[in-house]
């Protein structure tokens, strides 16, 4: 009798630290080949890192990893890993000014005789590459000219080329319609048929019954389960990622919420958006009323970050309207926003929240700069009292207004972009990834800022991937695929917040 045909991946006991943070704990997985293998967990569950584990990028602390029964390569054997597996991203990583046939072929052209390079060879090989795996793309056609389907087909078929049949897809359908979605399941099924084996990360509960056989949850930087797709129930998965006793903490957590709004008399509407659509998002209504806080919630290609961006001034939608009390908002232009009204933490203190080369005080003023002098000048200190009352109003723990802003922690500087965001007393605070990249206690301290803008009467949106941050909202809407899905009242359930959004439903069977 033979022996049984080992895994074609297999981990086991993968552990990874960075320094304190253990990234993660008991990372387990095992792949059959020609099976579509889903991996899924909240954000900070380790997928990412287990990725890096699988595809040779970082090496485990401990743990072990085969393919084919076979030790994985030693890390700086780029060759032998590209043998093995390959990872196509979210975002793209062809390059957009060369031809999908110099893309396929980067750092390993064709060559014809005497080492010459050879344009004829490179497009041969090119269709023959792209004709055996069925990717209906022109060799020579500019790869910034294809659409996001197209590309990552370049991609798989990049990978395909050197040898590797098992391909890691993380969060392929982010950037897709539901029509686009449809062809790269048709291609995944056609492919598996062909012998290659996936590993499919994804936010989309619903895709994960679709396209594949096996499911693998990670929560908390540990393996939990892997079963049969077929075998295990939605609401089963769902509890699976969340935690069996989650949903307890969340009630526990949301009760003052619920308390002070049954209490409250009905308040006016500050923000009113309706039928606002761009590439991201479409036909989104939603209020937010005087002392209320309102969260957004969703996947990473959800819309949701977008969104917010519009209504502080970053982005113009292609239609529907926004009126900020009852007055048309501003699209496109940060400062007629800000004059409008609306307060924002941007989504990346580092990119888009502080000027690094300036003082904390400077930093913190920037958006109130008119009020601290006249005619242009600016007197230094009235700008440091000023600094100083925010500093005092927000915890910063920092020498004082003129200390160089790059010298605080992470907490401090988001509390510094905090500090700015309401030094203009706004009628609309927009909060996108509030307490990310923070210790717990700057956390806490932030969240807090929440429920005194809230108490000052200014209407919140909070966009977050933290479902602690989304505890402090009054209610929370869902966007899937750029549409509003689904609104939770405070006391919301994790299991139930988590089932909208991966787009399925928490009480209904596959």
């Amino acid at each position: 009798m033979s022996a049984p045909t080992p895994p074609l991946v297999e981990a086991h006991g993968i552990v990874k630290r960075y320094g304190p943070t253990v990234a993660l704990a008991d990372g387990r997985l095992t792949v059959r080949a020609g099976e579509s293998h889903a991996l899924v967990g909240r954000n900070g569950a380790g997928k990412s890192t287990l990725v890096q584990v699988l595809t040779g990028l970082q090496a485990a602390d401990a743990g072990t990893l085969t393919f084919d029964g076979e030790p994985a390569p030693p890390l700086g054997h780029r060759e032998a890993w590209r043998a093995k597996v390959a990872c196509v991203y979210q975002k793209s990583t062809v390059i957009p000014e060369l031809t999908v046939a110099e893309n396929l072929f980067l750092n390993r052209q064709p060559h014809a005789r005497r080492g010459f390079f050879s344009w004829k060879k490179l497009d041969a090989e090119a269709r023959e590459l792209l004709d055996t795996w069925d990717v209906r793309v022109d060799p020579g056609a500019p790869t910034a000219d294809l659409k996001v389907e197209d590309r990552q087909m370049v991609e798989i078929a990049r990978a395909l080329s050197g040898g590797a049949r098992f391909i890691v897809l993380d969060e392929p359908t982010a950037q897709l319609d539901n029509r686009e979605i449809e062809r790269l399941f048709a291609r995944m099924r056609a492919l598996q048929d062909s012998g290659v084996t996936f590993l499919f990360i994804s936010h989309h509960l619903q895709e994960v019954y679709e396209v594949c056989q096996t499911v693998t949850v990670l929560r908390d930087a540990r393996w939990i389960t892997t079963a049969p797709v077929a075998e295990l129930p939605r609401p089963a998965l769902v509890e699976a990622m969340a935690g069996e006793a989650v949903a307890e903490q969340a009630a526990a957590a949301a009760e003052a919420v619920v308390e002070q709004a049954a209490e409250e008399a009905v308040e006016p509407v500050v923000l009113e958006v309706a039928a606002l659509t761009s590439d991201t998002y479409e036909d989104v209504d939603l209020t937010v009323r005087r002392g209320e806080v309102v969260g957004l919630a969703g996947s990473s290609g959800s819309g949701k970050i977008a969104l917010a961006e519009s209504l502080a001034g970053l982005h113009t939608p292609t239609s529907g309207t926004a009126r900020l009390d009852g007055r048309v908002l501003p699209f496109g232009d940060v400062s007629a926003a800000l004059a409008a009204g609306v307060g924002c933490v941007p989504r990346d203190r580092h990119e888009q929240g502080l000027v690094t080369g300036m003082s904390i005080g400077d930093n913190s003023t920037l958006s109130v700069l008119g009020r601290l002098g006249r005619r242009g000048f600016i007197g230094t200190e009235s700008r440091r009292r000023f600094a100083r009352e925010l500093i005092e109003r927000l915890d910063i723990h920092a020498e004082g207004p003129d200390q160089a802003v790059s010298d605080l922690s992470g907490g401090n500087a988001q509390k510094v972009v905090m500090a700015r965001a309401l030094a203009s007393d706004p009628r609309l605070l927009v909060l996108i990834n509030p307490t990310a990249g923070v210790d717990v206690k700057s956390k806490e301290s932030l969240l807090r800022r929440v429920d005194s803008a809230r108490d000052d009467g200014t209407a919140v949106l909070v966009v977050s991937d933290e479902l602690d941050d989304l505890r402090r909202c009054d209610r929370v809407l869902v966007l899937f695929h750029g549409r509003v899905v689904a609104e939770h009242a405070a006391g919301w359930a994790d299991h139930s917040l988590i089932a909208s959004i991966e787009g399925v439903s928490s009480d209904v069977n596959p």
